[in-house]
């Protein structure tokens, strides 16, 4: 039976998207196939019935191939498949992490953050390969590992998901997580209380270093100086670092070069947001948590509203308090009055709206923009252009100097930085660019 799901599997693993199918089809196993009838097992009746709904026929089609059998399927979520669905399992939510065994964790580790409790797509696959390879052989492979992304995109969760890994396996092993804020506040306090080699002792001799938020370590020069050196110490000793941050190392202002180097002397990876069907598929594996049943139409409606990871849970915290103790499957009307309270996330635009827009308004061309003239009527379209690329996209500075004209991230940095100075200075460039914004929208629903 197993031989064959796994067939069945890839085959499915083809034709579904890459969210879909780790988030649905993955945890479940084929209990068995009897008289042409097969009975596949997933660990939640939503699952089992999403999967009945929309995958009978495709899930039927592959079984009839490989059993030269006309099969009928029935859908279970008994949890009847025991030891074989914990070898088939995939990086989901953890189906109850209240029977986890509690343990001296490190401070500020949460228990629930860990590699089987996160939701992974395209959109974060890398970053939790990366980051199980690093848990899995701290200090041998990507030292350090530098996360970056926007915020709800899951940092923080695979942060501790590193922590939580060696703790369990490794129990041994001296493991730090903290912010860059309570790593500046101790910095400042051995400072002040003259225990500044209490401070080195205590980071520079532990076998696992994870740093969040470290944009903040901006115009902080002792405390960089003081990261940069117990950095140098982690790493010559085999032992390993982690960062995250909401931007790549090249793009943290007023930070020392040196350290901006050793953070890009591992691994750099982005995180991006999550897309529709990830979203989609973390609101029915949460709602749980929350005693919610939702139908996967008021999920997919709730999706398309809420872009940011962490405002879903704040939707299904709101939901919880509006239908507590109600065990029915919740429907579109269930949902859509607590939605329409939900402040919507910000869109974000496509590159060609805002350059296609900037062209019609200054009446250049794409190409005299993109090029490398740098005439007076062009160079203030550019940076203008640069600045809303910026502002209203995800873009780095890296892909908004390769997207026009392959020039320098430091380039477009300063493009940016002149029109923010421009906008509070000259009311003129204020208004001119709120009229840019207003034509890109508009002709967005053209």
């Amino acid at each position: 039976m197993e031989e064959l799901w796994k067939e069945v599997l890839a085959e499915v693993e083809i034709e579904v998207s890459k969210p879909i199918f780790l988030t649905f089809f993955k945890p479940t196993v084929l209990v068995s196939l009897e008289s042409s009838v097969a009975t596949i097992d997933a660990p939640t009746h939503i699952t089992a019935e999403y999967i009945e709904k929309r995958y009978y026929s495709l899930i039927k089609k592959i079984l009839d191939k490989k059993t030269l059998q006309n099969v009928s399927l029935i859908f279970t979520s008994a949890g009847g498949a025991g030891k074989s669905r914990k070898s088939t399992e995939g990086p989901l939510f953890a189906k109850d992490i209240t029977n986890i065994a509690q343990k001296a964790r490190p401070q500020r580790i949460r228990p629930d953050f860990t590699f089987d409790s996160l939701a992974v797509s395209e959109s974060n696959q890398l970053a939790y390969t990366a980051a199980l390879t690093v848990a899995s052989n701290p200090g041998t492979k990507y030292n350090p590992l530098f996360l970056y992304g926007t915020v709800g995109v899951g940092k923080t969760h695979l942060m501790n998901s590193i922590a939580n890994k060696v703790f369990d396996e490794h129990p041994e092993n001296k493991i730090i997580y903290l912010t860059t804020e309570e790593f500046t506040n101790e910095v400042v306090e051995a400072i002040r209380d003259k225990t500044t080699a209490h401070l080195r002792k205590k980071f520079r001799n532990v076998d696992i270093l994870l740093l969040d938020d470290v944009q903040f370590l901006a115009g902080k020069e002792r405390v960089q100086e003081e990261l940069f050196h117990t950095f140098n110490t982690l790493v010559d000793k085999g032992h390993q670092v982690a960062l995250s941050s909401d931007r790549p190392p090249s793009e943290i202002k007023k930070i020392e070069a040196r350290l901006a180097s050793r953070f890009e002397g591992g691994l750099t990876v982005d995180i991006e947001p999550p897309d529709f069907e990830l979203r989609a598929a973390i609101l029915l594996i949460k709602s749980k948590k929350y005693g919610l049943n939702l139908s996967y139409e008021s999920a997919k409606a709730v999706a398309e509203r809420i872009v940011d990871t962490r405002a879903l849970e704040g939707f299904l915290l709101r939901l919880s308090s509006v239908v507590s103790g109600d065990a029915r499957e919740l429907q579109l009307d269930d949902v859509l009055p607590v939605l329409g309270k939900t402040k919507q996330a910000p869109s974000f635009l496509h590159p060609d709206n805002i350059i296609e827009t900037i062209c019609s308004f200054y009446n250049i061309k794409s190409t005299q923009l993109k090029g490398a003239k740098r005439d007076s009527f062009l160079v203030g379209p550019r940076h203008i252009c640069m600045f809303l690329l910026k502002e209203e996209t995800r873009m780095t500075f890296v892909e908004i100097g390769n997207l026009l004209g392959g020039r320098d991230h430091t380039t477009v940095m300063h493009a940016v930085d002149k029109i923010r100075e421009m906008i509070t200075l000259s009311e003129k460039t204020k208004e001119e660019i709120q009229f840019i914004k207003r034509k890109i929208k508009e002709n967005l629903l053209e």
